[in-house]
């Protein structure tokens, strides 16, 4: 086992241990951060499958924002804070029951791929062409835009909510 396989088997099991965190903990802001920790390790392998660019987008745009987001969210509904409130899901038996068919699912599509695959090259230009997508009229600036757009407005949303009245 080289180093590269020992980085993916450990960042692997920090996405693993990040993931089950955020389902099987009982306090809200800890399965917040839980959430933050399985987002880091996402990045991490980004990293290491030689895409900064998306790490990059990963640590900015979901632990920088989404995250961070959730975890004030939290903190400023003072009935989740509250150490009297009792959380209990009702619903894991069907949350279950998705995972498992959604686990079949995607080992079934992986068992019919022939590994190992090929290598594609990748263009020397490719972080060009892509900031050229998303600002030319033709392409992703409708997306991008819309998407912006509805941040903010969940940002806004979000701020009036918490607000004393």
């Amino acid at each position: 086992m080289n180093v590269s396989q020992g980085v993916f088997i450990l960042l692997s099991a920090v996405v693993l241990i990040g993931a089950a965190g955020v389902v099987l903990h009982r306090n809200l802001f800890r399965a917040a951060l839980f959430l933050i920790l399985s987002f880091v390790g996402v990045s991490g392998l980004y990293i290491l499958l030689e895409a900064e660019l998306l790490a990059m987008v990963q640590l900015l745009l979901y632990v920088g924002a989404i995250a961070i987001l959730i975890v004030f969210a939290i903190m400023v509904s003072r009935q989740l804070m509250s150490p009297q409130f009792r959380d209990r899901n009702e619903q894991w038996v069907g949350g279950l029951l998705v995972a498992v068919v959604l686990f079949a699912v995607l080992a079934f599509i992986l068992l019919q791929v022939n590994w190992p695959t090929a290598e594609a090259a990748v263009p020397e230009d490719a972080i060009a062409q892509l900031g050229q997508a998303l600002v030319e009229g033709d392409q992703f600036v409708l997306p991008f835009e819309v998407a912006s757009v509805l941040l903010m407005v969940a940002l806004v949303g979000a701020v009036i909510i918490a607000r004393e009245k």
